[in-house]
């Protein structure tokens, strides 16, 4: 298939998917290899980016995704009469930030790092599609783990986790110490 037609397939795809599609799917519909289909969607998006269109293709992870440009946002909402997603509230970028950086993550991992309850913040992410469920930890009770969804990604602007800026991790097993407050005298 000559560039120009796998382009036009690769278009039409994304935009009737809605969502991201792997690349190993496109190029499994298109009969071609996954090494043509990145250079073909790579080629369309920046063409969408270099003619400052009203849609782009995303890389996400292992995929790609059409999306409206974030230049256009006030024209989509109101021509769509919706409202902006709800921010998120401290406790809650908190706990998505500590699940997108130890993933997979349990609800007490969260909480032994924020050192208060976090469940509720977990119920919101999860409602917004920011994390979702990724199997239990083998030990007693058998907790749920929690990860990094597509949509954390594109919310955040990323496109894959290795673009998140680099923490000093805590290593769980070790005591943590806090500094103590001097004593009143």
């Amino acid at each position: 298939m000559e560039t120009e037609q796998l382009q036009r397939a690769i278009e039409a795809i994304l935009f009737a998917a809605g969502e991201r599609m792997d690349i190993a799917r496109l190029a499994f519909a298109l009969e071609t290899d996954p090494s043509d289909i990145e250079k073909a969607a790579d080629a369309l998006a920046d063409q969408y980016a270099f003619d400052r269109r009203g849609i782009r293709i995303l890389k996400l992870e292992k995929g790609y995704q059409m999306v409206s440009s974030g230049e256009m946002a006030d024209y989509i909402t109101k021509a769509l009469e919706t409202r902006k997603p709800p921010r998120l509230s401290s406790s809650q970028l908190e706990t998505l930030t500590i699940i997108a950086y130890y993933q997979p993550a349990t609800k007490a991992m969260v909480e032994q790092i924020r050192g208060v309850d976090s469940a509720y913040s977990v119920s919101a992410l999860l409602n917004k599609k920011l994390i979702e469920e990724a199997g239990r930890l083998n030990v007693p009770g058998r907790p749920i783990q929690y990860r990094t969804t597509p949509d954390f990604l594109r919310t955040f602007g990323l496109s894959s986790l290795e673009e998140l800026p680099p923490i000093d991790k805590i290593s769980f097993g070790e005591p943590i110490e806090l500094p103590q407050e001097p004593e009143a005298t």
